[in-house]
């Protein structure tokens, strides 16, 4: 089976490759990496009509090559590719979805009398840090057992951008080391290396991996 992917970090290609051959070997997988994406957004702090033009054409190419299905590695565009699915009609999942939901299930769980339960949404950009918080509000559906808070990992960006790795990852295990959470959600795929061992940490990678073949399976 045919599925696309389309990124916005190019090392995240590998990674996905792995992830999704790993849950299905026989997936025929084109990617679509366009950075650019990303930059514009990070730039204007929301996603601009140029970006949501690209993101839909890059959806509709994936489609046209014969993808049955489109995965969405990065949170900052996930509205975005919402947006280009009902468009152009394109099964599509967005990478951070399944960690929304496994989220909001834990903070339910955990949630005691009158203490809600308590989900902790960081992300190291704020362009991010919207569309992946609003997508937890949105599965959360208000209920008053749970409660979101979203914050930017001060200096993490910069630190990455500079090719610090280590710097990076060292500022999201002290934030995940502070969150006063039941839950700890990192909006992005790239943060994913700062996670630690913590349990009350979700990453999107592998369970937006997992969620895409399954989706693809339903649609066999």
């Amino acid at each position: 089976m045919r599925a696309g992917v389309l990124h916005t970090v190019p090392a995240l290609a590998a990674s996905f490759h792995e992830l999704l051959l790993a849950e299905r070997e026989d997936l025929d997988l084109v990617h679509v990496v366009d950075p650019s994406l990303l930059s514009e957004t990070v730039a204007a702090g929301e996603v601009t009509p140029r970006v949501q033009e690209g993101v839909t054409r890059h959806v509709a190419a994936l489609a046209a090559a014969g993808a049955q299905a489109v995965l969405v590695t990065c949170s900052s565009i996930g509205e975005a590719a919402e947006a280009a699915a009902r468009a152009t009609g394109v099964a599509l999942v967005r990478v951070d979805e399944a960690m929304a939901r496994e989220a909001v299930v834990r903070a339910r769980a955990a949630a005691t009398g009158e203490r809600p339960g308590r989900i902790a949404v960081l992300a190291t950009l704020s362009a991010t840090l919207g569309p992946t918080g609003r997508l937890v509000e949105r599965v959360r559906e208000e209920d008053p057992r749970v409660r979101v808070t979203a914050s930017v990992v001060a200096d993490a960006a910069a630190a990455r951008a500079a090719g610090d790795q280590a710097r990076h990852d060292e500022l999201i295990a002290a934030a995940v080391a502070a969150a006063d959470a039941d839950v700890i959600v990192l909006a992005q795929a790239s943060m994913a290396a700062g996670a630690g061992d913590d349990p009350r940490v979700l990453t999107s990678p592998r369970s937006g991996a997992a969620a895409f073949v399954a989706a693809l399976g339903a649609a066999a």
